[in-house]
């Protein structure tokens, strides 16, 4: 069991305050995009650099921006398997929106 996050085929799981969302960060990509699956979680590539937490951010942002509600890292702020908590929306909705 990943943080809070039982082993699925989807990277969307039930949360009190809303889903966690499994990602595979790729920094310094050649652009910021959300890139279907790899090994289960929702690939994101960012321009930005890891240091200094700017890839999250970015992360973030791309994520927000895609479920239509605040996204925070939960857990992951070092490696590239991260786990991001979107808030105020439902599993079923962020799955519809997400790639599969």
């Amino acid at each position: 069991m990943r943080y809070g996050c039982p082993v699925t085929d989807s990277p969307v799981s039930s949360h009190r305050d809303g889903v966690l969302v499994d990602v595979w960060a790729v920094p310094r990509s050649s652009r910021s995009e959300i890139r279907g699956l790899h090994d289960g979680r929702v690939r994101v590539r960012v321009s930005a650099p890891p240091e200094g937490g700017r890839a999250n951010e970015e992360i973030a942002r791309l994520l927000s921006d895609l479920l239509g509600v605040g996204v925070e890292l939960a857990a992951g702020g070092s490696g590239r398997a991260k786990v991001f908590l979107a808030r105020d929306i439902d599993v079923e909705t962020a799955r519809t929106k997400l790639p599969r």
